[in-house]
């Protein structure tokens, strides 16, 4: 069965999900983040098949996020390390923790807990205001158009009345 596609879609979550939104490709990144590099490595420990395995790798290696690098010329072999992309995603990983945590965790605890090095302590994410740097709650938020939401829609996005248009440029 051929799914939507929704990687021309006017909306960053869209396309995100478009990328990362089979049930193996974030466990993929998770276990690349955590450092697994070689194909072996992401088999055992997914437990995925191989041809599963190899699509994962190769759409994560085609968008940019992994990079295949030679380790061994004869037979060929390759480890996947991530790139400055790949390694930007690791915050979405640590939120689907903490939320994973909070509401699914086992009654013994958390399954893995993450240890901030520069600090030395354990911790866990949280998602901020990149301006006043308060936890961002939903009862706290709006959302607006921003300059790239496409002009062909705009007018029947503000009628919903769910959206405001941008005062000026969205900062990332």
């Amino acid at each position: 069965m051929k799914r939507t596609t929704f990687a021309n879609w006017p909306c960053t979550v869209a396309r995100t999900v478009d990328l990362i939104g089979d049930w193996w490709t974030p466990l993929v990144l998770r276990e690349a983040l955590y450092g697994a590099k070689r194909f072996d490595e992401f088999e055992r420990i997914l437990g995925l098949s191989r041809n599963v395995l190899t699509q994962r790798l190769t759409r994560l290696v085609e968008e940019g996020l992994l990079e295949r690098v030679r380790y061994q010329e004869r037979p060929p072999r390759f480890e996947y390390h991530l790139t400055d992309q790949g390694r930007d995603f690791f915050p979405v990983i640590a939120a689907m923790m903490r939320w994973g945590d909070r509401w699914l965790a086992p009654d013994d605890g958390v399954p893995i807990v993450l240890h901030h090095n520069s600090c030395d302590h354990d911790t866990h994410a949280e998602v901020v205001c990149a301006h006043c740097r308060e936890p961002l709650r939903h009862a706290d938020m709006s959302v607006r158009l921003g300059p790239g939401f496409p002009d062909r829609h705009r007018e029947s996005a503000l009628a919903t009345g769910r959206f405001d248009e941008a005062s000026s440029a969205v900062e990332s």
